[in-house]
């Protein structure tokens, strides 16, 4: 009983009722009439008899609940629609395009036929990462896209080290060949530790997040997986196919300065 007054009328009423029913009720409907065995005055009682566990289980949710009528009123009613969901799809989108399109513009300026290496190489990553998405079913959510976004920017970063490094050892004096095989040597350590520094954060966020928050840790740690890839594998193989076949000697077909005297005695 919630006090010692109700606990006393409630032993006052079995006492008066040994051998009778009394019926529990919630809202106006019978819950349970069970017979009273004997007065009850330590105010708890116990409701015995041939019940399934489910049953049991159900009728002391009702008793517990206890029945709290509430007057409701209406103070506003809004219909919202499917429009507001809409409208942040297309503007994420949009960004998305706008974004990539300046990256491309980006590489090209500043590298040159090496830019356009890069940006064929980030074409068949974006291919890449979408049908690897797509056997896995998954659905592209906002998260899911900045998660795309992001690893883009993983790719990004990939081949801007590769081709700084590519310059600079350009300008000490190597060959194109020479150059490429060292840069790409040299920028691999860098591209790895960063890569995998990600990939942790993104089973931390996997293991603690929920929802979006996984889904978005997905993405990103596809994505990066594959950047890794179109970087190192493709844009190599795009470059030495470029220098082999003899397509250019000039270093600033590259978005490569000839490299100065003083670093060429170096």
């Amino acid at each position: 009983m919630k006090s010692d007054e109700g606990g006393q009328k409630f032993a006052d009423v079995t006492a008066r009722n040994v051998g009778k029913r009394i019926a529990i009720t919630l809202d106006g409907e019978v819950l349970t009439a069970p017979v009273v065995q004997e007065a009850i005055t330590g105010g708890r009682a116990q409701i015995t008899g041939n019940r399934s566990m489910e049953e049991a289980q159900h009728l002391a949710i009702l008793l517990r609940s206890g029945s709290l009528p509430v007057k409701l009123e209406i103070i506003e009613n809004r219909t919202v629609g499917p429009t507001l969901g809409q409208d942040s799809k297309e503007a994420s989108q949009k960004a998305f395009l706008i974004g990539v399109a300046g990256v491309f513009v980006f590489m090209i300026l500043f590298y040159r036929l090496s830019g356009i290496v890069a940006d064929i190489a980030l074409l068949l990553y974006t291919m890449l990462l979408l049908l690897v998405m797509r056997y896995l079913n998954a659905t592209l959510t906002l998260p899911g896209m900045a998660g795309i976004i992001l690893s883009i920017g993983m790719a990004v970063d990939a081949n801007v080290l590769i081709f700084e490094r590519f310059k600079e050892e350009i300008r000490t004096g190597k060959t194109l060949r020479k150059a490429m095989d060292n840069g790409f040597g040299r920028a691999l350590v860098t591209i790895l530790d960063s890569n995998i520094t990600t990939l942790m954060a993104c089973a931390v966020l996997f293991y603690l997040g929920t929802g979006p928050i996984k889904g978005s840790a997905v993405t990103l740690s596809i994505g990066v997986i594959l950047s890794m890839f179109s970087a190192v594998t493709v844009t190599k193989f795009l470059l030495k196919f470029l220098i082999d076949a003899n397509f250019t000697k000039s270093p600033t077909a590259f978005g490569i300065s000839a490299p100065k005297a003083e670093e060429v005695a170096k």
